[in-house]
């Protein structure tokens, strides 16, 4: 993709356009934002960095592409994690800028950003890029700082500290290059946590050469020290542009690359021993079922279930079950504003294409749209899309989650309206929904498609998002296959990846489900439930609390003997494994809570009452024994 690149002047914005270069694509612009008053070296900005700014119109001559500039007029007055357009903000200014640049270059199609760890950052960026229909290049994001910043030492960047404001930190050490005080930082991180890449505003930089400046690069001159404040120096500072001698010019060479799995993941894959021949899923033709809608109240959620529509179009059916789903939210005073998690059902996933834009009209205004899992599976004539969902009644703070745009080394973008994760905050208690989650390579978003390695990925992809948003222990996790995967690969890498003490309360709460098709024809997704502050009731001699459902649980207890029960703050959620529908009928007689089913079309005529519905064509656990039926129980303490 052509980009353009946003410049402070700094070592992300610099290492940002190095990666950006090796992963094969073209700068064509720079873009800045400064100062109104440009004798002022230092402003109140949250987002951009501003000493150095007398000498940016120096580094096009060394990058031998136009350089664009806008003064910062508005300040940080929208100071929420999630930026909204917002008159008199700085974000603004930057919304100028870009409008220039996309009017003299139209073909551009993506900007570089430096964000490491700030969310703040990053989200600003991804505002102003979703309005112009581009792509947030972010290459650093979510990278160990520590390696990062040994990276840039090794790729040859010549980046000097220019501003200090951290304990240890002092002027002595302006001038001074990130290779040269790299030790010294990691001895601060060590005494003070001290962030080793300036995350934490500790200190700022400026690049004089790097191996992508062709023929020039800067000298620092005149410099002096100028105090802040009593612990904060930055540098006053003049540059000469230099011709770099040819002995001395640095070709160019890639950007370290970071592997694909990490190390964790790679020893998981190398670890697990895995037979050689192929053991497929296996695939049934579709059987016809009754199916009807349902709304069930637990706790804090109503979840709303099976809404199909008979017209004749795809289309016709989702608009219409958007219809239905809005007066059922309206009926319960919600809107989509308050669904967390959407499953949608197709009966051909070809068709998706053409139901997109419907659905994308529905969230792509939301802050932190629902979080998403779509598949494509046996749908009764004639329904092709069904969809289900679960809503929060009320949030106590602020909606969480991460709805993350940019791409980046870390896991998949999101190329549509929902969010990697959405997370009910309660005073004491979390719950989050992730997405689905398929092997692509994030730096390209192509998909890895063959190999034991998709599963591997698919898992760290997964993991990652339950790690950064901090709500890692897990009620439910999905695995949702097709007949491609070999299915005792999937149970040696899980089995693996499960041993390790961190993961190993993970084992049994995995539920592995065979549907026709994944989107882009992946054969593996992860998606699932976790929780924060859960207690696990897999302790036959562990008591449960006192409540209303008491004897139901006892007698699930004694019935499903293959189950995971989690206790929660206000609910217990228990998974079952059974091929009994004759049990299956006498619980979903006597619950009164939310049930979720997984099992054939077959299999679902023989029970009676039931909640939302997943059809598919297998069922298994985490031994890969095969069931009737998968089930997912939610009933209030």
């Amino acid at each position: 993709m052509k980009f353009l690149a946003l410049i402070s002047g700094g070592k992300d914005s610099f290492y940002n356009i190095h990666h950006c270069i090796t992963q094969g694509h073209d700068l064509i612009a720079l873009g800045n934002l400064y100062p109104k008053n440009t004798q002022q070296d230092e402003i109140d900005s949250f987002m951009f960095q501003t000493v150095g700014h007398d000498i940016i119109d120096n580094y096009a001559k060394c990058l031998d592409v136009p350089l664009y500039r806008q003064a910062i007029e508005g300040r940080s007055k929208n100071q929420e994690l999630e930026y909204s357009r917002t008159e008199d903000d700085e974000i603004e200014d930057l919304f100028k800028l870009i409008t220039t640049i996309v009017k003299n270059h139209p073909d551009v199609q993506a900007i570089s950003c430096g964000a490491i760890l700030s969310h703040y950052q990053r989200t600003r960026v991804e505002n102003i890029c979703d309005r112009f229909g581009l792509t947030s290049l972010a290459f650093l994001w979510q990278r160990n700082q520590d390696q990062l910043m040994r990276e840039m030492c090794d790729s040859r960047l010549d980046a000097r500290i220019i501003k200090v404001a951290a304990i240890g930190l002092d002027a002595k050490h302006l001038a001074k290059s990130i290779k040269e005080l790299y030790p010294y930082l990691v001895k601060l991180n060590k005494m003070y946590d001290v962030h080793i890449c300036g995350e934490g505003g500790e200190f700022e930089t400026i690049v004089l050469d790097c191996v992508f400046f062709k023929h020039k690069k800067l000298n620092m001159i005149d410099m002096r020290v100028v105090q802040h404040s009593s612990d904060v120096f930055y540098l006053k500072f003049g540059i000469e542009v230099v011709d770099k001698k040819e002995e001395a010019r640095i070709p160019f060479a890639s950007a370290i690359v970071p592997s694909l799995l990490e190390n964790s993941f790679q020893e998981v894959l190398e670890n697990s021993v895995i037979s050689e021949e192929f053991y497929p899923a296996v695939s049934s033709n579709s059987t016809p079922y009754q199916l009807s809608s349902k709304v069930c109240s637990v706790g804090n959620n109503i979840f709303i279930s099976n809404l199909v529509d008979s017209s004749n179009t795809i289309q016709e059916q989702l608009s219409n079950i958007f219809i239905r789903l809005e007066e059922f939210l309206k009926d319960a005073n919600l809107s989509l504003n308050d669904i967390q998690h959407i499953t949608l059902l197709l009966a051909d996933m070809d068709k998706f294409s053409e139901i997109n834009g419907i659905y994308s009209s529905k969230f792509i205004d939301l802050y932190l749209p629902p979080s998403r899992i779509c598949i494509e599976t046996s749908l009764p004539d004639p329904y092709q899309v069904q969809l289900s969902c679960r809503c929060i009644i009320k949030e106590t703070n602020t909606k969480k989650g991460i709805h993350i745009r940019s791409r980046s080394y870390w896991a998949p973008q999101n190329i549509g309206p929902y969010s990697q994760a959405r997370v009910e905050e309660q005073k004491d208690f979390n719950f989050a929904t992730i997405s689905g989650q398929i092997p692509l390579i994030p730096s390209s978003m192509e998909l890895l498609s063959s190999g034991n390695e998709t599963i591997a990925l698919t898992i760290q992809h997964f993991d990652r998002i339950r790690a950064l948003i901090n709500v890692q222990e897990i009620s439910t996790i999905l695995c949702f296959v097709t007949h491609e995967l070999n299915l005792d690969s999937l149970k040696q890498i899980w089995h693996t990846y499960c041993q390790t003490d961190s993961h190993q309360s993970l084992l049994e709460k995995l539920i592995i489900l065979n549907v026709s098709r994944l989107p882009r024809n992946a054969s593996i997704e992860f998606g699932g439930e976790t929780f924060k502050s859960v207690e696990d009731l897999l302790e036959e001699d562990e008591e449960i609390e006192k409540t209303d459902h008491n004897d139901l649980i006892i007698w699930i207890k004694e019935t499903f003997p293959d189950l995971i029960l989690t206790q929660l703050k206000d609910s217990v959620s228990v998974s079952i494994f059974t091929d009994s529908a004759t049990d299956l009928n006498k619980l979903m007689n006597d619950l009164n809570g939310f049930i979720r089913v997984y099992c054939s079309g077959e299999d679902f005529k023989k029970l009676d009452n039931f909640g939302e519905f997943m059809p598919v064509s297998q069922v298994m656990n985490f031994q890969m024994r095969n069931y009737k039926y998968a089930v997912s129980v939610i009933v209030k303490r």
